[in-house]
């Protein structure tokens, strides 16, 4: 009877051992994924914000923000794309939470951008800048990586720093040192998973 118990724990054991790295490999497998969607949304946060702040800075007119809405516009299609792609990535509880995590973002970005334009002003690079570090420093959390987490914290907390001291057109250049750190964190991924 003992020897009947001592081989469950061992199966037990096994099991554990066996469900871990697969939750690993799985992880792996999303952030070499998750590597080319910091790089493309780095880029597009970058390019956005360079071509923003010069028409802004050029006609002295704020309402060259609503240009933001561009970037969606063109950055979900290409994801799709790119995710077409790639049908080898696990689709499982981390992949649909970090979904969930950057859906959030989204809406929350959106609905206050648009309250901001129409009702209620407000800093919203302040804003903005601190709901983007939050999800990725989450995202880094999620996926127990301490480069995302660390782009994130420096990205939020930056971000709510360097807005509060800078004004006007100045600020967009804080989100086109935000796509930096988004291409550098996707390139410190892809050469960390190769």
């Amino acid at each position: 009877m003992e020897n009947n118990i001592e081989n469950k724990e061992m199966t037990a054991q096994q099991s554990l051992g066996i469900i871990t790295e697969m939750i690993n490999n799985s992880r792996r497998t999303i952030l070499q994924n998750s590597a080319k969607h910091f790089l493309l949304w780095g880029i597009l946060l970058t390019v956005t914000s360079l071509v923003i702040y010069e028409l802004w800075h050029v006609t002295g007119s704020p309402i060259w923000n609503c240009a933001w809405f561009v970037m969606p516009a063109l950055g979900f299609p290409i994801v799709r794309i790119l995710d077409g792609k790639h049908s080898d990535v696990p689709q499982n509880e981390i992949n649909k939470q970090l979904g969930l995590i950057w859906l959030t973002y989204c809406i929350f970005a959106v609905i206050i951008s648009v309250i901001a334009m129409l009702a209620v002003p407000m800093n919203i690079s302040l804003v903005i800048a601190v709901l983007l570090g939050f999800a990725e420093c989450i995202s880094g959390f999620l996926l127990k990586n301490w480069t995302i987490t660390i782009g994130g914290l420096i990205l939020g907390i930056g971000g709510a720093v360097a807005t509060s001291l800078i004004y006007n057109e100045a600020q967009l250049l804080i989100f086109t040192l935000g796509g930096i750190i988004l291409v550098v964190t996707g390139l410190i991924i892809k050469f960390q998973y190769k």
